[in-house]
């Protein structure tokens, strides 16, 4: 269902509204997450890294890379309608305290297999996208929704690249008073400590509405009862339009998620370089996202103003395009000097697609958003899984494997022009942010009285 009161701007240094503390808090939440998710990836390579402690063979890492997404797939299609019936403030709460034993629990694994079986049970904290995209798609109206779910998710997935350049450092740092041994073992308590601090943020500091919890919501008689969201994955799934974008969605952030699964191997094996420089130059990927995923939405929420959301799909179309073709030339570059700019360059156009794609969105089912947001970042994992069976083989190959996923990728991007939205849609969600809009002038004109 749709919510009054949504925020037509965001106040990016404020922390006093619901809408706001909802956006910094699942921001941060998703960081988190992010970063116990792949926080083991930099740990791997090196004298003490888990892959010696191990015996991992190319086999087994590049079933642990599979591992990481697999279980996220079934996570993601779980929790949207559970955000559609608890509210996003439960649902994030339970993840957290739920996700933050694997993470630290990693560090245990004395076999091969526990350690892929361990890479498993972290991956269903990669649910805490959906969680974000729905918390953030309820607050904010449509005329700024887009940059929203972009920002959020984008700086929530800056997490892949603090944690390549920042866990080498921990490691490092752990070194200095613990045996080497323990050293990446110890390193994973951290991330899963400070996730248990954040649940209780996330419960004390956000609600789930602009209004209130969906519990007061449903007491009020201002919202439908939980039964009434039960069907709505049924809904979201006959949709044309959500199968597509669970294709596109494979296409961008599986990509994002392979490349943080493999960027500081395929570092330290191509160019001959340290672990800590791997992880640093690997982390600049994930770092793109700073400002890349937010320029995405930034920019659909600036051209939906003229080409409504017939324009919000071809600027996904063309970001697309241009990710799969800079993929390409990345895996092509066999100097560093070139490959880092490459890189980055690539890293751009992927996560413009992920924020293009999260702002169309909330406009294909309200009654059903949650599902649909489930179904379309579980595509993601999806991707990912699939991409992953591209690199059970020597590191030194991984380069075939990108040119590979580049391919892929443009090929994947004429998917986008299967969302389609008819004449009626178009105006409503047109009326939607013009009323949004005077929503928000009318509440202004009434404080300033």
């Amino acid at each position: 269902m749709d919510f009054k009161n949504k925020a037509t701007k965001i106040d990016l240094f404020s922390f006093s509204t619901p809408h706001m503390r909802a956006f910094h808090v699942t921001w941060f939440a998703f960081f988190l997450c992010f970063f116990g998710w792949f926080g083991i990836v930099p740990l791997m390579k090196g004298d003490n890294g888990a892959i010696a402690a191990l015996g991992l063979t190319p086999a087994h890492v590049g079933n642990s890379i599979i591992a990481a997404v697999s279980l996220t797939i079934v996570a993601r299609l779980l929790i949207g309608p559970m955000c559609t019936r608890f509210g996003a403030r439960k649902v994030y709460t339970a993840l957290l305290l739920l996700g933050a034993a694997p993470v630290m629990g990693i560090g245990l694994a004395q076999t091969p297999t526990q350690f892929i079986v361990a890479r498993i049970l972290v991956g269903a904290i990669g649910a805490s996208f959906v969680i974000t995209q729905y918390h953030t798609s309820v607050m904010f109206a449509p005329n700024v929704v887009g940059t929203a779910n972009a920002t959020t998710s984008g700086w929530g997935n800056l997490g892949g690249g603090v944690t390549q350049a920042v866990m080498p450092l921990v490691l490092a740092a752990l070194l200095s008073f613990v045996p080497a041994a323990l050293g990446w073992r110890l390193a994973m308590v951290l991330p899963g400590f400070a996730m248990l601090i954040t649940a209780a943020a996330y419960w004390f500091l956000t609600q789930d509405a602009p209004d209130g919890n969906y519990s007061e919501l449903r007491a009020r008689g201002e919202m439908p009862p939980s039964s009434d969201s039960r069907g709505t994955f049924k809904e979201a799934i006959r949709d044309p339009r959500v199968i597509a974008l669970f294709f596109i969605y494979a296409a961008c952030f599986g990509i994002e998620l392979t490349i943080n699964g493999t960027a500081a191997l395929y570092f330290f094996n191509r160019f001959d370089l340290n672990l800590a420089t791997a992880g640093l130059v690997a982390g600049l990927f994930g770092l793109m996202n700073l400002f890349a995923r937010s320029m995405g939405g930034v920019f659909s929420d600036y051209i939906n103003r003229s080409g409504g959301l017939r324009g919000r799909v071809h600027f996904l179309f063309v970001c697309l395009i241009l990710e799969g073709v800079a993929l390409v030339l990345f895996a092509s570059m066999g100097l560093l000097a070139l490959a880092i700019p490459a890189l980055i360059v690539f890293s751009l156009f992927v996560q413009m697609s992920e924020g293009a794609t999260f702002a169309i969105v909330p406009y294909i089912n309200k009654r059903a958003l949650g599902a649909i947001a489930g179904i379309v970042g579980a595509g993601g994992n999806f991707g990912a899984m699939l991409a992953g069976f591209l690199f059970r083989r020597e590191a030194e190959l991984y380069g075939q494997s990108y040119l590979i996923l580049g391919i892929l990728v443009v090929a994947c991007a004429f998917m986008a022009l299967m969302v389609r939205f008819s004449e009626r849609e178009e105006k409503a969600a047109s009326e939607e942010t013009a009323a949004r809009l005077a929503e928000a002038s009318d509440s202004v004109l009434t404080g300033a009285h």
